[in-house]
């Protein structure tokens, strides 16, 4: 089976946006580990998105190695962008699995974690991915639908 690299970093693209969408929603709602769990994947995805233009994505929560492993391959004036993204997606890929399972260890539920405060830093750093991604996409000719 192969894989045509713009059908799937226009996926990537619209998962990501749903997922931001979602998150969004959750937020409106006080929903500070629905956020959080869904802004992580917004990000991931935005990541993924990029990462699809020149490869196929892995299946890992934290793309960030396979993003800077490909940095030199997109535009110079994008490779700064590129990094901040695989930076973010770093950061909050961890979010993944504490959002879905909590803490066990110290008997903590998602919802026991996470605050509006923490919700709302997870969007705003998801709205940076989602421009991140526009903008990289854009410099390399990509239109989005």
């Amino acid at each position: 089976m192969s894989i045509n690299p713009l059908t799937e970093v226009h996926y990537r693209y619209r998962l990501a946006k749903q997922h931001l969408i979602r998150a969004e929603k959750l937020y409106r709602l006080g929903d500070w580990a629905g956020t959080v769990q869904f802004a992580q994947l917004a990000i991931e995805n935005f990541a993924k998105a990029l990462i699809a233009v020149f490869e196929v994505p892995t299946w890992s929560h934290d793309p960030s190695s396979q993003l800077l492993r490909l940095v030199s391959r997109f535009p110079h004036s994008t490779t700064e962008q590129v990094r901040e993204l695989a930076n973010i997606a770093r950061e909050v890929a961890p979010e993944y699995g504490r959002s879905t399972y909590g803490e066990p260890n110290r008997g903590l539920t998602p919802n026991e974690l996470y605050d509006e405060e923490h919700a709302r830093e997870i969007l705003e750093k998801a709205h940076r991915a989602r421009d991140i991604a526009e903008n990289v996409l854009s410099a390399l000719g990509i239109a989005l639908r």
